[in-house]
């Protein structure tokens, strides 16, 4: 093996891409900071609505992102830690923005799922863990929160398995919880990992490790707590899953972890088993079969375009996960779907909207390239002539609708402009009525919130304003028929024939019934719930 290659295949070796998902306030941003923390990359860590300080979470880089407290938009963040390159997907937890998470899993190999102890498995969980296991990658669990008052361990444990259906595996068992929470017991390791205050969890705490049997404990921990741990700990190692490396990464059991992120109880023992469990990028379901990493060929796919990052530039970013090969600063790759070269002269890495140029990249890594509106989610670009193609990014259909228009017809330009940026991101659809201009379109979106971001942006990055007329449909239908015409295609009173971008004819519908009733009167039509 020639130096270059061994070189190239060690830094591959390195590479660690995971999602970090869970349910709104269950603490994921401020986790992802804390990874952040560990690895160097930031020196304090900034709390979601902070009382103690004025900082903003390092992950959560848009405007409005900052005055609620919330994440809308996936962030990417690279950061080194020991001899791991990591990669992290951190992905709004808010059910309205949960196309936006769906397409950054597919760029990721594992992921990591934030719990609140005193709220367990909840809706937005439930969701994210379907798209997870739909692709098969591991799942690990970091139950947070353990320094408030939450369920029983056991309790969290067994609706992990009954909810989720997913076997679970404690790596560590926490000592106390509430107030009481001293730290847990390593399972792997057989020891105590006593945690102590450390600064609000702006900085690195504190680890003081000693074996179980060690009488000295009582005193730290007290009598209860220690006979409770030793009871807790038989019980895990007689009644509870064995620890498979093979059904980890197959997705079929999850390991465990508690914690606490925000004071930092246990974030570095469960990076650390995090890292060491985990895999670097496997292999990649192409058109032509599965893709090594470790090709010479550069390919990858685009997952996500974000407009306006750097509001002063007026920027369009393209984020491309690499799949094979090695990048390099300015090389020339084939655009597949568009069947074009083209050459990448300014790839950028991110942490959050801080971007850096870069030289080189490798599989697993994710790289921001200029977009000058030639890209669309799910294109592949790869160095070699070859037709490869990785495998659509699914669309989710639209559950809220409004029929979107300027308040000054003068900003009809830039209204179009923002509409458009916005629709090739992926954060809105756009439709019309057959035969009728764009002056009134019709926008679909997941989750309701998503028209609040699309007012927000549309007034703060391209000055205009806009109405919003929410209308009554909840459910799209894609039309499959020869020679469709919308003048002679029956529907019921209450529903909406629309067109899509490529003027393939769609209907919305305000109930279940309606869609029923316009099947049975048009037999030659096939209407389907995904986008063709």
């Amino acid at each position: 093996m020639s130096v270059k290659n061994s070189s190239f295949i060690d830094e591959v070796k390195r590479r660690r891409t995971f999602a970090i998902i869970s349910h709104p306030d269950a603490g994921k941003t401020t986790l992802t900071e804390k990874f952040l923390l560990y690895g160097g990359a930031i020196r304090s860590a900034g709390s979601i609505r902070s009382r103690k300080s004025n900082k903003h979470a390092v992950s959560d880089w848009m405007e409005i992102e900052k005055q609620r407290g919330i994440s809308v938009t996936s962030s990417v963040l690279q950061f080194n830690y020991n001899d791991f390159c990591i990669n992290i997907l951190d992905t709004p937890g808010h059910q309205d923005f949960s196309e936006d998470t769906y397409r950054t899993l597919m760029a990721a190999d594992s992921a990591v799922m934030v719990i609140d102890c005193s709220k367990g498995v909840e809706d937005q969980t439930k969701k994210l863990f379907k798209v997870c296991k739909m692709r098969g990658i591991p799942i690990f669990t970091f139950i947070n929160k353990m320094d408030r008052a939450g369920k029983d361990p056991l309790e969290l444990l067994e609706e992990i398995e009954s909810v989720l259906g997913i076997r679970s595996y404690p790596m560590n068992w926490p000592i106390g919880e509430g107030k009481t929470f001293k730290g847990v017991f390593n399972r792997q390791k057989k020891q105590i990992e006593v945690f102590n205050h450390s600064n609000h969890g702006q900085s690195k705490g504190e680890v003081i490790t000693s074996d179980i049997s060690d009488g000295r404990l009582n005193d730290l921990l007290g009598d209860d707590l220690h006979e409770k741990l030793i009871n807790d700990i038989d019980l895990l190692d007689i009644a509870g899953d064995n620890f498979s490396l093979d059904e980890i990464l197959g997705g079929n059991l999850t390991p465990v972890f508690f914690g606490s992120a925000l004071t930092n109880f246990g974030v570095e023992p469960f990076l650390k088993s995090f890292l060491d469990i985990t895999t670097p990028p496997k292999s990649r379901e192409s058109n032509l079969g599965m893709i090594s990493p470790e090709a010479d060929n550069f390919s990858g796919f685009i997952f996500k375009i974000q407009a306006n990052m750097n509001p002063s530039h007026r920027d369009r970013i393209a984020f491309l996960r690499i799949c094979s090969g090695k990048f390099e600063k300015g090389m020339t790759v084939n655009h597949v779907q568009k069947n074009k070269k083209i050459r990448l002269a300014q790839p950028q890495q991110f942490l959050a909207q801080d971007r850096v140029i870069v030289d080189t990249a490798y599989p697993g890594d994710i790289i921001g390239i200029h977009d000058p509106g030639i890209f669309n989610i799910g294109d592949t670009l790869c160095e070699d002539q070859s037709d490869l193609q990785y495998s659509d990014i699914p669309r989710f259909a639209p559950e809220h609708f409004a029929k979107v228009t300027t308040k000054v017809s003068l900003k009809r330009k830039q209204f179009l402009k923002g509409i458009t940026q916005l629709a090739e991101e992926g954060a809105i659809q756009v439709y019309k009525k057959p035969n009728i201009g764009l002056g009134e379109l019709i926008i679909g979106v997941v989750g309701a919130l998503q028209f609040e971001i699309l007012e927000y942006r549309l007034k703060n990055e391209y000055g205009v304003d806009i109405l919003i007329e929410r209308l009554p449909y909840r459910y799209i239908r894609w039309v499959e028929m020869d020679n469709f015409n919308p003048d002679t295609f029956s529907i019921t009173m209450d529903t909406m024939i629309v067109e899509n971008e490529n003027n393939d004819p769609v209907l919305l519908f305000q109930n279940e019934w309606s869609i029923k009733t316009v099947e049975e009167r048009n037999k030659n039509a096939t209407l389907r719930e995904v986008s063709l």
